[in-house]
């Protein structure tokens, strides 16, 4: 768990050079092949759309090979984020995300994420 606390670290402090120390170069999410490049602008675009993003995790369980993850956010859209426009207003919503590693590096994620906790907040 201390190497995924590492990565929720190195993604709130916004570190995107030591991503790869986190995440395998074949990484792959929600069964898209996204490369370690993809998936730090999926990242990084993110961050823009939300610039005070910051990945809380609410419940984290782990064995040897697999993460799991309630990660919580209370955050300000500023530009369009998930398909929703801003409205200025801040929103809270969930992820639930599961992760897989290989050699202690991140090698493939599946995550759900609340739209429509977004989408009743933003009406």
């Amino acid at each position: 768990m201390d190497v995924y606390r590492g990565y929720l670290d190195c993604l709130n402090e916004r570190r995107w050079d030591d991503l790869g120390t986190f995440v395998a170069d074949d990484v792959v999410y929600n069964g898209e092949p996204l490369g370690l490049n993809g998936y730090r602008s999926m990242l990084e675009s993110d961050t823009h759309a939300i610039p005070d993003l910051r990945f809380n995790a609410e419940l984290l369980l782990a064995d040897a090979h697999t993460v799991a993850c309630r990660l919580v956010f209370r955050c300000t859209p500023r530009h369009e984020f998930l398909g929703f426009e801003p409205t200025g207003e801040q929103v809270s919503f969930a992820e639930h995300v599961f992760y897989r590693f290989r050699d202690g590096r991140i090698v493939e994620v599946w995550s759900l994420i609340d739209k429509e906790a977004i989408r009743g907040q933003l009406r």
